[in-house]
């Protein structure tokens, strides 16, 4: 990076957004009601994020993640666009990779994806039995020092994963606005 003298027009001031970064919403959205994207478009705003991302997974990703039966990613993402058409439209984006990939995308792939399109920092949120199966992981240790957690609710106690416990300043808990 070059850190030398640079000419710039007389009265010049950088632009100043005060937005930065992105929270990306990674869930499967099979149970997810309208108050909790609410909740999570509540949380963007008041953290001055420049991207909500809402990151639906592919049937084959939550089969190998939780093995809970799920309804096909089409109709989950109806839900969000239908959600979506009644808000900030530039502040919320439906990420479509899994959707185009049509198969089991990794978590490392996913996030190297949002590393690639979406502005620094990068913040997750995600539920805690999601971030449990985020934990447990072996990639865990070097994306949680690139990325921060956002939780939806608080774990319950003893049931958090131990690199969970370990990295507990990484990660929060959002709270009801």
């Amino acid at each position: 990076m070059d850190r030398g003298n640079h000419a710039v027009s007389f009265g010049y001031e950088p632009p100043t957004s005060g937005t930065k970064g992105t929270l990306v919403y990674y869930d499967s959205f099979e149970h997810t009601t309208d108050a909790e994207l609410e909740l999570a478009c509540d949380q963007a705003v008041k953290r001055s994020f420049a991207k909500l991302v809402l990151y639906p997974l592919h049937e084959l990703t939550v089969k190998r993640m939780s093995k809970e039966p799920i309804s096909a990613l089409y109709k989950r993402e109806d839900k969000l666009y239908e959600w979506k058409r009644n808000r900030e439209a530039e502040l919320i984006t439906v990420d479509r990779l899994e959707g185009k990939r049509k198969k089991y995308t990794p978590l490392d792939s996913a996030l190297r994806h949002f590393a690639e399109t979406y502005p620094a920092p990068l913040f997750l949120l995600l539920t805690p039995e999601m971030a449990n199966a985020f934990a447990s992981f072996t990639s865990f240790e070097p994306w949680i020092s690139k990325v921060r957690l956002l939780l939806t609710e608080e774990p319950a106690p003893g049931s958090e994963h131990p690199n969970l416990l370990k990295h507990r300043n990484r990660w929060d808990v959002i709270a009801p606005l």
